[in-house]
């Protein structure tokens, strides 16, 4: 399945039915009069977030949507059947905007939340409904009135409680594939992930959480250099940041600078990311380039007052510590009750 986040869509609310221009024609009774129904009520279009939907992959190839017109109104002051509401479901996490102003609309971060995104037609008054002492006989009704129309954007933001971060090839895929059962593309390449992968880490009885492998950030990702704000939008809904470095390839001094790095697009993009808390984690050290810098690593960020924690997703090196932390780190912001 192709990971869609980006969706723009036009909804449309149902007409509302026409009313009815009719008189009551009976035998035995002298005097008839207007006795015009009024036209249904269009149906309203309606957005529904469903943990059920993990893309917006529909909405890419299917852009229209319209919710049922409402029944014209009928003689004995019978009113048409309002028309069916039309319900799209969206991944939990999906922000609505007006394409046109940009404007928020709805943000959806809970199962079974709604939004009505356009809603349908009122119905038209019935020639009945115009009677009055000195109109006795109306010949006229309304017509129903149109259903709100207009092109929504949607976009996607993952809801997770760990987002792992870092440079391209840093082993993050190699990592949540250790941790949960997530099975994201793992190559020796840069940009192997192209889209986020979302797992589930069952640390104990009581204790889960959902953790997202954010493809890599490069500098210049804040301004979308290498799809940067797309991934970066993925952090926003983060509780907790997990930061991996590779050093196997590179001398000890370079960490730090790519460490600072993706903090510097953290800061440039926004949305208060470089507030989150953030774990640091060494990987790769199974390999020895890894193990004869490891130390002076640790060294380098500890005089900045941030512990590292080496860990090897190929051998389970370091992994207990690294959940442990996340774990005490999600405790402290509330996501379970110590």
């Amino acid at each position: 399945m192709k990971f869609i986040d980006e969706a723009k869509i036009f909804v449309k609310g149902g007409d509302g039915g026409r009313g009815c221009v009719s008189f009551r024609r009976e035998k035995y009774v002298p005097r008839g009069g207007p006795d015009g129904g009024d036209g249904g009520k269009g149906g309203d279009m309606v957005i529904t977030a469903s943990r059920s939907h993990h893309t917006l992959l529909d909405m890419k190839y299917n852009q229209h949507h319209m919710a049922e017109r409402g029944s014209h109104g009928e003689g004995s002051n019978r009113t048409g059947r309002s028309g069916r509401d039309m319900e799209i479901l969206v991944p939990v996490g999906t922000v609505i905007r007006d394409a046109e102003t940009g404007e928020a609309l709805a943000d959806l971060t809970e199962e079974g939340e709604r939004y009505i995104v356009a809603r349908g037609g009122i119905g038209g008054r019935g020639n009945a409904r115009f009677v009055t002492p000195t109109r006795r006989a109306p010949r006229y009704a309304d017509a129903g009135r149109a259903g709100e129309e207009h092109w929504v954007q949607m976009e996607l933001k993952l809801l997770a409680d760990v987002g792992i971060i870092g440079l391209p090839n840093a082993g993050k895929s190699t990592l949540i594939s250790r941790v949960s059962a997530a099975r994201p593309r793992i190559a020796d390449y840069p940009f192997t992930t192209l889209v986020p992968n979302l797992g589930v880490v069952r640390y104990s009885e009581d204790r889960s959480f959902v953790i997202a492998d954010i493809p890599g950030l490069i500098e210049g990702a804040h301004a979308g250099t290498g799809l940067g704000t797309r991934f970066l939008r993925h952090i926003e809904r983060t509780t907790l940041l997990l930061h991996l470095i590779d050093i196997s390839q590179e001398p000890p001094a370079k960490a730090w600078k790519n460490f600072e790095t993706v903090n510097r697009e953290l800061a440039l993009y926004g949305a208060r990311l470089k507030e989150k808390p953030q774990i640091v984690a060494l990987t790769k050290t199974d390999l020895p380039a890894t193990r004869e810098k490891m130390q002076k690593v640790i060294d380098i960020f500890r005089k900045k007052d941030i512990k590292v924690f080496p860990v090897s997703a190929v051998t389970g090196e370091g992994i207990k510590a690294l959940m442990a932390e996340m774990v005490k780190k999600l405790e402290d912001r509330g996501l379970w009750s110590k």
